[in-house]
């Protein structure tokens, strides 16, 4: 199959607005999360288009990516960031968030996905109400205009598109979101409830190797005021994470799930061998854990299963994506192959 050129389906005609990407609030001139200044992304675009051909940087799907294209999803990052997600620190990092967004975009181009004029103005209408902003939009142009310019220093037209894309590919997402149908058992939801509902409050004593903690976990055994002791001498060591969930304790603080349910059954006062939690080793102490009542399952079951349910689509969507990337086999071009 012949490679195609690619113009994805929110932004086709735009493709010389595309030549003005630049970021939110900066001034021109400026590089912006290590991308090439405006006027310089404007006179390599210009170069192409008066030499009467585009520039390609990469392919997948056996389909062509123009720089322009690239250079629009790079705004869009820009201006709106990461929506849902980590900001992209690295340029390693925006790199592959780029390419992930131009392959979103075909996909949402291959099933036909639009997006009518009034669900980018309901999404303009939020931003404005967020702002607090006292003119009438729809029918005051130039003081939108104006706001737009100072947001993102762009035209209207172009800012819009990229709600447009925005939007195509939140829509991409929920298509695939509603075609999974996770099983959901019983056990799982009672799981997910016993994780919730027992509630347990420690104190722990972190460490970076696995042989201190261990070591101080034996004095503490043997000797019953060894922990307070040692506590005066570095309180900056000992820390508390609250009268919290098993979900938060195994979910945030990274606690091994096996041992906080082993912590459960355990007295006030007692000391719990040590564990790698999300920063090194530590060495707990029980101050009061407050088991779930079992009982209480039927009242919460239906959010529980909900609960699951909408986890497994979301990892589903993950999965598919993955595969969507594998298929796709992205390739980046070298400067002097992007002809």
């Amino acid at each position: 199959m012949a490679r195609r050129n690619l113009f994805f389906a929110g932004y086709i005609g735009y493709c010389f607005l595309l030549l003005s990407a630049v970021a939110f609030g900066q001034e021109a001139n400026k590089t912006v999360n290590g991308a090439p200044a405006r006027e310089e992304l404007k006179e390599e675009g210009k170069k192409s288009v008066q030499a009467g051909e585009l520039e390609y940087v990469g392919e997948f799907l056996d389909t062509r990516v123009s720089r322009e294209n690239y250079l629009f999803v790079q705004s869009v990052l820009a201006v709106f960031g990461n929506r849902g997600g980590l900001q992209p620190k690295t340029p390693e990092e925006q790199e592959r968030y780029i390419w992930d967004q131009l392959l979103l975009s075909y996909e949402a181009f291959r099933r036909g996905i639009t997006v009518e004029q009034e669900e980018i103005e309901q999404e303009v209408r939020k931003m404005l109400e967020a702002e607090k902003v006292t003119f009438d939009w729809k029918q005051d142009k130039e003081p939108y205009e104006k706001w737009v310019k100072e947001k993102t220093n762009e035209p209207v037209t172009f800012f819009e598109n990229q709600i447009r894309h925005l939007i195509q590919l939140q829509k991409v997402n929920e298509q695939v979101m509603v075609s999974i149908e996770p099983a959901v058992s019983k056990q799982e939801a009672f799981q997910e409830f016993l994780n919730e509902h027992n509630i347990l409050s420690v104190e722990l004593v972190e460490f970076d190797k696995d042989e201190d903690a261990r070591e101080f976990y034996r004095k503490a055994k043997r000797k019953p005021k060894f922990w307070e002791e040692e506590k005066a001498k570095n309180p900056k060591n000992f820390k508390r994470p609250g009268f919290v969930s098993l979900e938060f304790l195994i979910e945030i603080w990274r606690f091994p799930k096996d041992a906080a349910y082993e912590m459960m059954k355990m007295k006030a006062g007692q000391i719990y061998s040590p564990e790698p939690i999300y920063k090194g080793f530590a060495v707990f102490q029980i101050l009061e854990p407050m088991p779930a009542v079992n009982s209480e399952f039927a009242k919460f079951k239906d959010s529980y299963y909900e609960q699951i349910r909408r986890r497994k689509k979301y990892a589903g969507l993950a999965e598919w994506f993955e595969n969507l990337k594998k298929q796709a086999n992205i390739k980046t071009y070298k400067k002097e192959e992007g002809k």
